[in-house]
């Protein structure tokens, strides 16, 4: 057959199945042919996987990239920046941009990304947001990528006049809201209206669930008793807060019968919230995140400031409890896909993590002002690869399903997240087991922006050997082969998973 490229001989892992002894055929960056001895004309590129694990090209779903707004710590932005392309005071600038961001994506195994673009508090339109956000990403990304939309103020014009025009114009699906940060958060009446468009429309609509109020509360008082080290981000946010927002928003989708995602879940009692509701089969999906599954809540007590460094929201939790209620709601199905949460600040940086030492009580500042946020791009898919499948936590199939193919069917991304004919031809080829020597992973081994790994010292048993996207190989031997301009910006369908029920729960009816 007329193949551009012939991986063989590879352990083919779907979220359904495995086949072993296993040859890949693509054309035109296309997977054409899956099946035992593909027969290739003379000239095709081949690359012998030497029996190895072969997995869908990670899709990781919550990343954030170029965002220069710190609206994580009480900072009031009303109005977005117009960049046109171009990232405001880069010298200053202490997070990953587009570049840095997907060139360590891929050299995790990613192949495509969504990200967020931003609407400020009093900004008027998303149209603006989205079109700058697509300068900012233009010619400036190694994967693929797609975006959400963070939403801060949703005006009659805004949900019922460009909300149609966000998915019809631009192939945006899915929409981000807060209930949690001043600059960002949302009213539950200004939920309802967001929900309301978005059932309308086939959007899916993404929450972060903390009680604000409670944060805010809990905060003043501990500061009092000057409880302000790093450690007791943790202890202002106990899992109860996550788990009342959690339950708050689950019983608003359900009044507006529509599908909701309840993004970075940390704990066990929000976990049940959402297990519970899928029982009632509600359209109710969960998100976790490697560091909730790796680390617990003595990785913020380092030093007299060091934890900052693992500073994010959700905490990461204290109890192994939440750990292992984590693990099980992913291996249970609770947890629709495992994300990274990439949103980095640099440690050693005055707009990074050191805002947090600005304004007294040294050593230890305030975690009040420390950025929220964690590097994890390049890590999700190796974690889960080394810790979940090779540990014996997770099978193949599962990892290919959280970190793969549930996002892609999520989120509209038809021909992302499954090796078979017709989707692109995104892999990630693994080292032969016996061939690779385990490691301790440094910062200085990763390919982001940031100047710390929440993740240093943790032991890898495998990590990807080749990336390769729609055909080309952009990650081989530990170096990135591709190039900056080679991702493509990708428009997304409606979700293929569950949507609304046509279930109420009184005679209103939208």
């Amino acid at each position: 057959m007329d193949f551009d490229l012939v991986v063989r001989n590879g352990t083919v892992v779907t979220a359904s199945d495995i086949w072993e002894s296993c040859d890949i055929g693509v054309k035109d960056g296309t997977i054409v042919a899956v099946g035992p001895r593909l027969l290739a004309v003379p000239g095709a590129q081949e690359i012998d996987a030497e029996g190895a694990f072969i997995t869908p090209g990670g899709v990781d779903a919550h990343v954030h990239l170029s965002q220069f707004y710190e609206t994580t710590v009480g900072v009031d932005i009303d109005h977005s920046i117009i960049t046109n392309g171009v990232i405001p005071d880069p010298e200053n600038f202490a997070r990953d941009t587009f570049d840095t961001g997907t060139r360590s994506a891929v050299a995790g195994g990613t192949t495509t990304v969504i990200t967020f673009a931003s609407q400020m508090k009093k900004d008027e339109s998303i149209i603006a947001v989205i079109e700058d956000y697509h300068k900012l990403a233009k010619d400036q990304s190694y994967c693929d990528y797609a975006f959400h939309v963070i939403i801060t103020n949703p005006t009659p014009q805004i949900v019922e006049d460009e909300f149609p025009r966000m998915v019809d114009e631009y192939g945006i699906t899915s929409v981000k809201l807060y209930m949690t940060y001043k600059p960002l958060r949302l009213l539950d009446y200004q939920i309802l209206d967001v929900m309301y468009s978005a059932r309308k429309l086939g959007i899916t609509t993404m929450v972060h669930a903390e009680n604000s109020d409670v944060i805010d509360w809990m905060t003043q008082h501990l500061e009092q008793k000057l409880m302000t080290h790093p450690y007791h981000h943790g202890t202002s946010r106990p899992p109860i807060v996550e788990a009342e927002a959690t339950n708050r928003v689950i019983c608003l989708a359900e009044l507006m019968d529509t599908p909701i995602l309840l993004v970075h879940i940390s704990g066990g009692p929000a976990t049940k919230h959402i297990r519970d509701a899928q029982t009632r089969l509600l359209p109710i999906y969960g998100e976790t995140c490697p560091q909730y599954m790796f680390l617990l809540a003595d990785s913020m007590r380092k030093g007299d400031f060091e934890g900052a460094k693992c500073v994010c929201s959700p905490p990461i939790r204290e109890d192994k409890s939440d750990q292992d209620a984590i693990w099980a709601g992913v291996k249970n199905g609770t947890f629709t896909i495992v994300s990274s949460d990439h949103a980095p600040r640099k440690y050693n940086h005055p707009n990074g993590k050191q805002r947090g030492l600005k304004d007294g009580n040294l050593p230890y500042g305030k975690f009040r002002l420390i950025p929220n946020g964690l590097p994890g791009v390049e890590t999700r898919v190796p974690l889960l690869f080394s810790g979940g499948v090779l540990s014996g936590r997770i099978s193949p199939q599962k990892f290919v399903e959280v970190t793969s193919t549930n996002p892609a069917k999520l989120y509209g991304l038809k021909k992302k997240g499954s090796i078979a004919p017709g989707f692109d031809a995104d892999l990630v080829i693994w080292y032969p087991q016996t061939k690779f020597q385990s490691f301790k992973l440094t910062n200085e081994m990763l390919h982001h922006a940031i100047d710390y790994t929440p993740f240093e010292g943790i032991e890898f048993k495998n990590w990807p050997r080749y990336t390769i996207i729609r055909g080309k190989v952009v990650f081989s031997h530990g170096e990135v082969v591709g190039e900056m301009v080679y991702g493509q910006y990708i428009r997304r369908e409606k979700s293929l998973l569950p949507g609304p029920r046509d279930v109420w729960l009184s005679e209103w009816r939208p």
